[in-house]
């Protein structure tokens, strides 16, 4: 009675735990195709401000184009001055970029996921609405506008769907198209832009309580679990982005894009296991350090926090330990630093921030490895009587499943734990698919890889498909939905699981052959495919 009391609990817990990483996905990808542009930004304007490092009336927005004379008809803004006098500024770059560029762009990759090109020019056609109808950067309001406008425009389409005569497709599609895209502006003007900017007021004076109160590194508490089980993005993406972009519009900096991205915990977490930690776990460490500080990976630290939990508070005292520092010195970025790398942090590092930030991020790592390394000390002895740290293969395992798929770091950690762990990768030589029923799409991912593996040369793996009902813990590896991998696991504990969206097209496939292809040229296997 007790097991059927407590397995719904857990399920409905991973449930929404799978539902906050989706919804965390969703706004990443509105984000991620656009960095490029906040990045853009950020160099524009650390540069130009008036605060920057070559301050420009011209291209920062400040410049009075009365007292200097309108450059080559530059854009300007009719502005009251304090003492009631009114004069002509310089628009510049830095304003329009943030308040118009960056929130249409990120309505438009939000429409384009709902509904393609279509969906993409309405979100960008509303999200007008909410970026004219208010005085802050609408990052939330294009997060909102931009999917549920492409949304809309589904539904309109839905319901003349093949009933529209010949010759009529591109009339009806284009005027459906403006009068959805120009309602939608207008509703959003008047409806969405008021409420999302009291949700932006109201974010902003948490942040100030935060701040006035002293406690901004408190947020580490939240932040750093969040990451290492993929559900930073919610966060990441969806308050302190739209937040410190609107900070850099009125302090030229912000410190709330050093929250998540410091690199400084991962890399203290790294270093302890490179000084204290045994096995497979030391040897991989090294290697680690480097995706992780300078390609801005942080995912490739994860698994060795969930070998030993306690390292959560590491992380979590590093990170208070870099905002606290960036308090003190006043420091920030002027743009988000994605990835998290060290390179990227210092790129957006705001003129007067240099030894604010460095300091952020190198006591950052100095707390986390104390900690790190208190916490490793403690279960050494232990660690070395059983031969190893923790199961790294099974920590690697765990962090893809709640990342809800592989990723080309891990799978780059899995391969150094297995040369290290055993001098050659683990051998591949079952291979199951698991779907629900047992055929169908299981069955066709089969085909798929059977055949990678045939044009590969790789011989003597068997590729299976069965139901996940049906699994049992003879498999080297076991490939399944992401919405599966969790049962599968249950079934197949022994086995290595690997996550897909499509069963049909994946690019899991070819790291498993690669996989297959160096485990078997170790062991001296021949060449070939069944």
């Amino acid at each position: 009675m007790a097991t059927a009391a407590v397995a719904p609990t857990a399920t409905r817990g991973k449930t929404a735990q799978v539902r906050l990483q989706r919804f965390g996905a969703f706004l990443t990808g509105m984000i991620m195709p656009n960095l490029p542009a906040f990045l853009a930004w950020g160099l524009i304007t650390a540069l130009f401000i008036a605060v920057g490092w070559f301050p420009n009336g011209i291209l920062g927005g400040f410049g009075n184009a009365d007292a200097a004379g309108a450059w080559q008809g530059a854009a300007t803004q009719l502005v009251q001055a304090d003492d009631g006098t009114t004069f002509h500024q310089y628009l510049g770059l830095v304003g329009p970029m943030v308040t118009f560029l960056l929130p249409l762009l990120i309505a438009n990759s939000g429409g384009r996921m709902v509904y393609g090109e279509r969906g993409g020019v309405v979100a960008t056609i509303a999200t007008v609405g909410v970026i004219v109808g208010s005085t802050v950067p609408m990052f939330l309001g294009a997060m909102i506008v931009g999917p549920l406008a492409a949304w809309v425009m589904k539904q309109v389409d839905s319901i003349w769907d093949g009933k529209i005569r010949p010759g009529f497709e591109m009339l009806v599609n284009m005027f459906s198209a403006a009068i959805v895209g120009g309602a939608l502006s207008i509703g959003a003007f008047f409806g969405i832009a008021p409420i999302v900017t009291h949700i932006s007021a109201w974010l902003g004076d948490i942040v100030s309580w935060l701040s006035d109160n002293h406690l901004l590194p408190a947020m580490s508490i939240i932040v750093e679990p969040a990451k290492v089980l993929f559900l930073n993005n919610a966060i990441g993406n969806g308050v302190l982005v739209p937040l410190g972009a609107q900070q850099v519009t009125e302090q030229g900096k912000s410190l709330l894009f050093l929250v998540e991205a410091n690199p400084g915990p991962g890399l203290g977490i790294l270093l302890a296991y490179t000084l204290l930690g045994v096995g497979a776990a030391r040897s991989t460490a090294p290697g680690a350090i480097i995706v992780q500080f300078f390609g801005g990976i942080h995912e490739v630290y994860f698994p060795f926090v969930l070998m030993k939990p306690a390292l959560i508070v590491a992380a979590i005292a590093g990170g208070a330990t870099g905002i606290a520092t960036n308090v003190v010195f006043g420091s920030g970025l002027v743009g988000p630093a994605a990835p998290g790398s060290i390179f990227a942090v210092y790129a957006q590092t705001a003129k007067g921030s240099w030894l604010g930030v460095t300091l952020s991020v190198f006591l950052a790592a100095l707390v986390s490895f104390l900690v790190s390394a208190v916490i490793l000390r403690a279960t050494r002895k232990r660690d070395l009587a059983a031969g190893q740290s923790g199961d790294l293969e099974a920590a690697i395992a765990a962090t893809e499943a709640n990342k809800g798929r592989s990723s080309a770091a891990l799978s780059a950690l899995r391969a150094e734990e297995a040369q290290a762990a055993g001098g050659h990768a683990a051998p591949i030589r079952s291979i199951v698919f698991a779907c629900d029923a047992g055929m169908g799409s299981s069955a066709m991912g089969a085909s798929v890889l059977r055949d990678k593996l045939r044009k590969a040369g790789v011989e003597g793996v068997t590729v299976v498909n069965k139901a996940v009902a049906n699994l049992e813990d003879d498999a080297d590896l076991v490939i399944s939905q992401r919405e599966l991998t969790d049962r599968a696991r249950l079934r197949a504990p022994g086995s290595r699981h690997v996550s897909v969206d499509n069963f049909m097209n994946s690019p899991v496939y070819d790291e498993v052959v690669a996989q297959a292809k160096a485990s078997q040229a170790a062991d001296g296997v021949g060449q070939g495919a069944s």
